[in-house]
């Protein structure tokens, strides 16, 4: 049955499984979904799509176009409408707290204990992760270079990105970046693109993707000035999330130079427990923004540290949440906008270049301070883009190897 066809609505009359299952198969995947935001997206085709059928291969590949359309979390995002279309919004809220719970709680209890480390072994162990960081992104640059950076002109908007993340700085040098890359995108890029022709078979009704998107904005350009008049630091948390989660394109990844702008930049996490929290990231299971949660963890906000990441963690992951219910109702007519399609090469051209400069500085800059710790972050680039190793492998690798350097 065709979008077309199929009556729209955001209630679960049509949907045709339970919360509880959708929970449990969610469960298992935050338990076991390593290797960052594509590996979870064919995790999900094998487990939902192939094995228990849930719904159609076309209308899979069509759900996970929109989300790598929209800004946020990709893999969490096509996890929420899944669990939409299995089972309603209860349905869509079990498969997100059932995906990020695991590695949300792994990151806290890293939090938590991060502190008791001292002495060579804890400062070798942080500069094992900060290694790490540097063998994680340099592979998603590599990646992602060869995916959206394909031709001259996308190069070109990539090294444009560069230069006004650099001569800007801050959160307004990337914002300045992907804007830039959209409008590019949007000049040159239009005759690039390809139409599809699946159909999403389910989505939410008109008016609740017009809320959805009204309340987004609302939030996004409202939360800056709230944070002026009333100086909660809880509420400073959930805006500086919130702003980062809204112009995340590409991946999980892009993430990083948003929040270190956000977060870093304003004093509120130092580089070092930053860099550390960002490298213990690539050794937990299901989505990489739950390093969110870490983050708010071991923010100073007054309150408990739990408190701190549940703030943060529902500030990264909720704009992702609105997008999709907005751009569902409408991602059919959208598809098929060549000047669509083209923003979203400009700005996934842009991204490459703002995580290129974040590689340079803080990840490179902070963490390769002499000739072995680049031969041992060389090493780790190698064992994830030739020897394909799981992320937790060279997480392992590479912090035993910062110990190890503490006592040499």
């Amino acid at each position: 049955m065709s979008f077309a066809e199929r009556p729209n609505n955001l209630h679960d009359e049509h949907a045709t499984g339970h919360v509880m299952e959708v929970f449990l198969a969610f469960l298992k995947l935050g338990l076991t979904s390593f290797g960052g935001p594509i590996a979870h997206l064919g995790y999900f085709r094998e487990e939902l799509v192939k094995r228990r059928n849930w719904l159609s291969e076309e209308a899979y590949a069509d759900l996970v176009a929109l989300c790598q359309f929209l800004p946020g979390p990709a893999s969490s995002q096509v996890g929420f409408g899944l669990g939409l279309m299995r089972a309603g919004p209860f349905g869509a809220l079990a498969a997100f707290l059932a995906f990020t719970a695991p590695s949300a709680l792994l990151l806290f209890a890293f939090a938590y204990w991060a502190s008791a480390f001292d002495g060579p072994v804890g400062a070798g162990l942080i500069h094992g992760l900060k290694l790490v960081a540097v063998a994680v992104v340099s592979q998603a640059v590599w990646g992602m270079a060869r995916n959206f950076c394909a031709d001259q002109l996308r190069a070109g908007l990539a090294v444009l990105a560069v230069v006004l993340v650099v001569v800007l700085g801050g959160a307004g040098g990337q914002i300045a970046a992907i804007v830039a890359g959209g409008l590019g995108g949007f000049l040159f890029c239009r005759s690039e693109i390809r139409q599809q022709s699946q159909e999403v078979l389910l989505a939410p009704r008109h008016r609740f993707g017009l809320l959805s998107v009204v309340l987004f904005a609302v939030l996004l350009f409202g939360l800056p000035f709230l944070t002026e008049w009333y100086t909660d630091p809880l509420l400073g948390v959930f805006s500086s999330f919130y702003h980062s989660g809204s112009l995340v394109f590409g991946g999980g990844h892009v993430v990083l130079p948003l929040l270190e702008a956000e977060i870093v930049g304003n004093g509120l996490v130092s580089e070092n427990s930053f860099l550390a929290g960002y490298g213990a990231t690539q050794a937990v299971p299901g989505p990489l923004f739950t390093f969110a949660g870490y983050l708010g963890a071991v923010m100073e906000t007054g309150h408990a540290a739990w408190i701190g990441a549940c703030v943060a963690l529902i500030g990264i992951f909720l704009p992702g949440a609105l997008l999709l219910i907005a751009g569902l109702p409408y991602w059919a007519v959208l598809r098929r906008t060549p000047s669509a399609r083209g923003v979203m090469a400009g700005a996934n051209a842009a991204v490459v270049g703002v995580l290129g400069a974040a590689l340079y500085s803080p990840v490179w800059t902070s963490a390769v301070l002499e000739a072995r710790d680049f031969a041992a972050a060389l090493c780790g680039f190698v064992l994830l883009v030739s020897f394909k190793a799981p992320p937790w492998v060279v997480v392992v690798f590479l912090a035993m190897t910062g110990i190890g350097f503490a006592f040499v």
